[in-house]
């Protein structure tokens, strides 16, 4: 099986974690004795924050390298650049990462949050909480402008504003997000809709700090900012900011607190676990599960298994939606801490349903 992660460049801050997770994962399986006796041995491949690359990657891996299943990709950027090879070569991308939804392939497990399970969430709390002026600021590429484009819309139904948008490279530094505050500054908005990526991440918020901004009266919300984030730029930087996400480091039970010590004792007691990871490392779990049941790779007949099946991961019961191959994961809404941890604010009293599309009418579900 396939393993493609950045562990260099610009998105390696967050995708080194889900190569973390996999292996993690890996590794367990096999201590336990593998699958049917037989070991998983990845394929890793480092396609280093370009698209061109996790193109040419998926293609060496399905076409020529035998293999038909791939845990990869962060980005929808990078996402989308391999869709139309996974489908063409019949391969299974199991996409362990958040994403703006309005998306269906029937070679992708999609195992991160759609907008029904963190926009939402996230739009509800804070309107409930700051108020309806909001400010984007995004990474320029697809990801971030469909979910302002989702967020956009929630906002004006409420009868709110967006007061300012505004977009920066994948890779901007620090000094990039200045013109930006100044904005800010002068729009007053209640909050900040963060979409960017990546180790920009840590600029913006640093940034933000710069500039003496109060978190606790405007906070950066996000989707994207984890625990990985909020440790390279600092908890007295991240303090008091806010995201949405299925899972969060410290939030409790038995299957949560094995995840995390395992996690540190592979690689270090000073690491934390995020969502990102944790969705890397449950869908190799969920991979296993069904691989047990039918002892082969190929997709035609592994995929109809993983539809609907369920799993005990760290975030709580999760499972594949057969009828969008997504997982109905948990919602949450964390702030930031001095400890640079996320305290849970807001949290769904189980799994939600994934709804990629937003058909159905929503509220914000009920808090635990």
């Amino acid at each position: 099986m396939g393993v493609l992660f950045s562990r260099t460049g610009y998105m390696a801050l967050i995708e080194e974690t889900q190569y973390r997770g996999t292996m993690l994962a890996i590794d367990e399986i096999n201590e336990a004795g593998g699958i049917n006796g037989r070991e998983l041995v990845p394929a890793v491949f480092d396609p280093g924050s370009d698209n061109a690359q996790f193109r040419a990657y998926t293609r060496k891996m399905l076409a020529e390298d035998g293999i038909r299943t791939i845990f990869g990709c962060y980005t929808s950027s990078s996402r989308k650049a391999v869709l139309p090879i996974v489908e063409r070569l019949n391969g299974l991308l199991w996409y362990p990462t958040l994403y703006e939804g309005f998306e269906f392939s029937p070679n992708i497990i999609y195992t991160g949050a759609a907008p029904n399970q963190n926009s939402l969430t996230l739009f509800t709390y804070l309107a409930q909480n700051y108020g309806t002026r909001f400010y984007f600021v995004g990474s320029d590429y697809v990801y971030p402008r469909e979910s302002n484009r989702i967020m956009r819309a929630l906002v004006n139904q409420s009868g709110g504003e967006v007061v300012g948008e505004m977009y920066v490279s994948l890779n901007a530094r620090r000094e990039e997000f200045y013109p930006i505050m100044r904005d800010i500054r002068t729009a007053s908005p209640d909050v900040i809709f963060s979409t960017v990526v990546g180790e920009a991440t840590v600029f913006l918020y640093q940034a933000f700090n710069d500039f003496g901004l109060d978190a606790k009266k405007l906070p950066i919300a996000s989707l994207t900012t984890t625990e990985a984030e909020i440790q390279a730029m600092g908890a007295d930087v991240g303090e008091h900011h806010i995201t949405a996400a299925p899972y969060f480091q410290g939030i409790g039970g038995s299957k949560e607190e094995a995840f995390v010590q395992r996690y540190r004792k592979r690689y270090g007691d000073s690491e934390n676990t995020n969502m990102c990871v944790e969705a890397a490392y449950f869908q190799v779990h969920l991979l296993a599960k069904a691989l047990a049941q039918v002892n082969t790779l190929d997709t035609d007949i592994l995929r109809p298994l993983v539809l609907g099946s369920t799993i005990d991961a760290p975030q709580g019961t999760v499972s594949i939606n057969p009828a969008c191959s997504h997982a109905n994961v948990w919602s949450r809404v964390g702030r930031v801490n001095r400890a640079g941890h996320f305290a849970i604010m807001h949290q769904s009293l189980s799994q939600i349903d994934a709804d990629p599309y937003l058909i159905s009418p929503y509220r914000l579900a009920e808090s635990a």
